[in-house]
């Protein structure tokens, strides 16, 4: 298993570029399959493991999933005839769920494994369930599956969605593209990842309105086609680089971005002292000083996205000051805080908040990664702190981040992989 080495306390500085956002690109090449007709091609996809795990489970249910460019994806799903989802492949990550909708609305039948990925908290699948009842499946749970049938066609209603459920939200704009009638979903999730997904069904064909409201109307069509279309910019390793700056100093610029898609991101690194400029691509961040606590409460976009919470607090580890950051999103998502503490920083955890007061100084020490975000703040932690730091589980990062190590590199940061056969140091965890 690889690991990262990181000598820090090196300033970052430089330019770098954002890959595609995981986010949108999980739904959007599930959504590419429900198209009978012509082929999709999708640009700016990011390799991320997930993101070939997803490819692969296409190929098993008939799909053809062809790279065409290093981040340019062929889809042609005419052939699609398997409603049967390889266990060991979607069991492995969070979006194989959206494979349901698309079997639910592509095949009438529907057998996939409970989904995996990182264990930050409840993401329970009786929301998605749910939904698909409403839409006229029949569905159970049954030997670690979740199954579902439909005996004509899925007839669109009026569903709410529990918690403005992300993955929820996603899910049933997939099913409810094909559906009879028209579904109306009501407390849905805001993201600019929905908004992508619905700019990208509506090229295929579909009616989608509202996407990026609390409010989206489905009119559902009886085919879809192939179309072509770009992957909007993954925020959430923008905003990782910029925390990286805040926690190293330094002037970083971040390009392939949208920067309304950080605006609260953006607002607490002002209010930290850091100074930030921006256009209509990139952001700029520059940070000469100690930066000063603030508080952080996660929610639901447009607010302060959960996924950037861990990246935060290695941040706010170093700051001046006491900072509570509250987690409304996921209840477990705190799981990194105790390497946080090995490295030497000053955090109590309450709940679902943690008491964040800021040290002089960490210190480099080994850690383990055991979620994608969590794992990056271990990284910007390491980058901050004196001597050398040890990020076993890579492989969690390496489901959200591609050549992570690489792209800090460039920023000036002392930081390698080493798998088993290149090791200087013993394993040490």
């Amino acid at each position: 298993m690889a690991r990262l080495v990181i000598e820090g306390r090196y300033p970052l500085t430089g330019e770098v570029s954002v890959e595609g956002s995981k986010n949108s690109a999980l739904p959007i090449i599930t959504a590419a399959a429900l198209a009978a007709e012509g082929t999709s091609v999708l640009e700016n996809v990011p390799r991320y493991t997930d993101i070939m795990d997803l490819c692969q489970i296409l190929r098993e249910l008939g799909a053809e999933v062809e790279w065409i460019g290093e981040s340019r994806l062929k889809i042609t799903a005419r052939s699609l005839s398997n409603y049967h989802a390889p266990y060991e492949l979607a069991k492995k990550l969070r979006g194989s769920t959206y494979v349901v909708g698309l079997l639910l609305a592509r095949l009438k039948q529907a057998d996939v494994a409970f989904p995996g990925g990182c264990q930050i908290g409840s993401r329970p699948v009786n929301f998605h369930v749910q939904g698909f009842q409403a839409l006229g499946a029949t569905m159970w749970l049954e030997h670690g599956s979740i199954h579902g049938k439909v005996e004509n066609r899925l007839v669109g209603t009026r569903i709410y969605i529990e918690r403005a459920s992300f993955g929820t939200t996603i899910n049933l704009m997939i099913a409810a593209s094909l559906a009879e009638g028209t579904t109306t979903l009501e407390n849905a999730a805001m993201e600019p990842e929905i908004v992508d997904l619905a700019n990208f069904l509506n090229a295929m064909g579909a009616k989608v309105r509202g996407a990026g409201t609390n409010l989206i109307r489905i009119e559902g069509v009886d085919v879809l086609h192939g179309a072509h279309h770009e992957i909007i910019p993954d925020r959430l390793e923008a905003g990782t680089y910029l925390i990286a700056a805040g926690v190293t100093g330094g002037v970083v610029t971040v390009t392939n971005v949208i920067p309304e898609h950080l605006r609260t991101v953006l607002l607490k690194l002002e209010q930290a002292g850091a100074e930030i400029e921006e256009d209509m691509d990139w952001i700029r961040i520059v940070v000469n000083q100690r930066l000063q606590s603030v508080d952080i409460e996660t929610l639901p976009h447009p607010g302060f996205p959960t996924d950037l919470h861990p990246q935060m607090v290695s941040l706010l580890s170093l700051a001046n000051g006491v900072a509570v950051v509250q987690e409304t999103v996921f209840e477990n998502r705190f799981g990194y805080a105790h390497d946080l503490v090995r490295l030497g920083a000053d955090i109590k955890l309450e709940r679902e908040t943690a008491i964040v007061r800021g040290v002089e100084q960490l210190t480099g020490a080994p850690v383990q990664a055991q979620d994608i975000r969590g794992g990056a703040a271990l990284v910007l932690a390491g980058l901050g702190a004196l001597g050398t730091t040890i990020v076993e589980g890579v492989e969690y990062i390496d489901r959200g981040y591609h050549a992570l190590e690489q792209k800090l590199r460039l920023l000036g940061a002392k930081i390698y992989r080493e798998d088993e056969n290149s090791r200087k140091y013993p394993k040490m965890l």
